[in-house]
């Protein structure tokens, strides 16, 4: 891996690897964490809006020119960035340049555009609200959450998105959008890459903007939240604020994550739905990211089986303490196999490198499983005290 920081401020990480398909991956340090509340769903529209139009490319010729090479392109807004990617045929490596360079460069948000494209995005935060399994999310986040800006929604709230002007955009865009707050990986087997890159990433470098600190309250004991809809299925997640990706008991959590989740063969699995065929969908999750953390165990199960549901994942949570070596080895052994598989995905590799640049550097990424591989059980015992105690329950369920 190398990396060189261009004299714009853009940071550049290429990762060499023999394929035939080149991934570049643009990450704006930039999302919905860093929006005024009254304007919230603004850097998810921004991101809707670059991908419509420049002033020299309609959507449509976009798309077009990587689709046609067999090409995708894609970007999405998360809390606490922004990215967009192009994977294509390495031969067609300038195109996707030239592509990428000019939609984050040179965006237009033409005012007829930004009304269109309102209305798409309305339709997506319907979507998102309407839809228990993509709700519970939000509802979970809002409920666990007092102070930091991870309770809103990333899409916004129609109240929101319907008031936000086009100098609402323009201003996020001129804010966030410099070099110096971005960052371009390139995974593949191409040459002369940082030429090109200068040639064709000529935006200036700004003062960095700001970065506000929340402080967010300790949850000094448990709590539940009950939300009553018209549907069959309940949905219900059961988490702990834990710490950021920086942390080093981030990487504990991730071995804790393992064991109690991984695909089918994770001890919620098996004692939700395989022994008792509690629900379909069991689950862990494990955010950690810039300023923040969350674990939590999300459920899709009949209204009936709530109470036992969540008696299961407490019990799971409290045998955590008694795990054995046996037990700890193969959780490691997941996160290894899960770790070598993700970086064989060119387009998956190139986003995780963004993403510990943003963190600390990239370099990191690189000694994730040597952290891994040094949990230790007392590490796990520590972690569970520590963490697990005062937990936040959400549930959707059946009037």
């Amino acid at each position: 891996m190398r990396k060189v920081i261009l004299p714009n401020g853009l940071t550049v990480i290429l990762e060499k690897k023999p394929l035939k398909t080149v991934t570049i991956e643009i990450a704006v340090k930039a999302g919905s964490n860093n929006e005024d509340p009254k304007k919230g769903g603004v850097a998810h529209f921004v991101e809707h809006m670059l991908s419509e139009g420049t002033e020299k490319r309609t959507a449509n010729q976009i798309v077009n020119e990587i689709e046609s090479k067999g090409g995708e392109i894609n970007a999405a807004t998360t809390h606490d960035r922004t990215f967009y990617y192009v994977k294509i045929p390495k031969k067609h490596f300038n195109i996707a340049l030239d592509v990428l360079s000019d939609i984050i460069q040179n965006p237009i948000f033409d005012n007829k555009i930004i009304e269109k494209e309102r209305q798409v995005i309305l339709s997506e935060v319907d979507l998102v609200m309407d839809e228990p399994i993509f709700y519970q999310w939000f509802f979970f986040l809002k409920t666990l959450y007092k102070k930091h800006p991870t309770k809103n929604p990333i899409y916004g709230s129609r109240e929101t998105v319907s008031k936000l002007s086009r100098e609402d955009l323009v201003e996020f865009y001129n804010k966030y959008y410099i070099p110096n707050n971005m960052i371009i990986s390139i995974v593949g087997d191409v040459k002369v890459v940082i030429p090109k890159i200068k040639k064709y990433f000529k935006f200036k470098k700004k003062n960095l903007p700001k970065t506000k600190i929340i402080i967010e309250p300790k949850q000094l004991k448990s709590k539940q939240k009950i939300e009553r809809r018209p549907i069959n299925q309940s949905y219900l997640i059961l988490g702990y604020k834990t710490v950021p990706r920086s942390h080093k008991d981030s990487y504990v959590l991730d071995v804790i994550k393992s064991i109690l989740g991984r695909g089918q063969s994770g001890k919620l699995f098996n004692e939700i739905r395989t022994k008792r065929g509690l629900g379909y969908d069991v689950g862990v999750e494990h955010q950690p990211s810039i300023d923040y953390g969350f674990f939590a165990i999300h459920v899709s199960t009949d209204k009936k089986n709530i109470s036992k549901v969540k008696s299961i994942i407490l019990t799971e949570i409290k045998k955590l303490q008694n795990i054995t070596s046996k037990e700890l080895k193969e959780a490691k052994t997941f996160l290894e196999g899960e770790f070598i598989l993700n970086s064989e995905d060119s387009q998956k590799l190139a986003n995780q490198l963004n993403f510990w640049q943003i963190i600390k550097n990239a370099e990191e990424f690189t000694k994730y499983i040597s952290k891994i591989k040094k949990v230790s059980l007392n590490d796990i015992k520590k972690v569970v005290n520590k963490y697990f105690k005062n937990y936040t329950l959400t549930i959707i369920q059946q009037k």
